[in-house]
């Protein structure tokens, strides 16, 4: 768990994660290949997990992706637009307009809208939306896994 974190440090999610080693290990490796492996690019799934956290009242998931967004490309007005949930702002393209809509329906109802899909596909292709929705769904649970334990 420390190798995932730029400092080599745990933070308040590792232990309390700790508490379970089956848990740990396999949380631990299906989020770093959420991070590191995807094809979608970073910039993107970063604005997923940011909005993930706004819908879900995950603060400390925001306070750990802001960062990573900002480093990953992202704007600080894209963050506060996010914050604000101000997400038709024309700050965002086409392509984040897409992934916000998955995210948020994905988020708030579970089922997405076919036209969502066929329009994340158009843009992403088959491998990008699969991607983009497993974004959303992992980053969902971390927000609920944060949100329940107060973390």
């Amino acid at each position: 768990m420390k190798a995932r974190r730029p400092n080599g440090e745990l933070i308040g999610i590792d232990r309390v994660l700790l508490r379970s080693f089956p848990l740990a290990t396999g949380w631990n490796e299906l989020l770093r290949r959420v991070r590191a492996d995807f094809s979608l690019p970073l910039e993107y799934r970063e604005l997923i997990m940011l909005r993930v956290a706004v819908l879900n009242g995950a603060d400390f998931e925001w306070g750990v992706h802001y960062p990573a967004y900002l480093q990953a490309g992202g704007t600080e007005e894209k963050c506060e637009a996010i914050k604000a949930q101000h997400v038709t702002s024309p700050l965002f393209n086409e392509k984040e307009r897409a992934l916000i809509a998955l995210t948020d329906q994905s988020t708030r109802r579970v089922s997405v809208d076919a036209n969502v899909i066929l329009e994340l596909t158009r843009l992403f292709g088959e491998t990008g939306t699969v991607e983009a929705v497993a974004t959303v769904a992992a980053y969902n649970m971390v927000s609920r896994f944060l949100v329940a334990l107060a973390i």
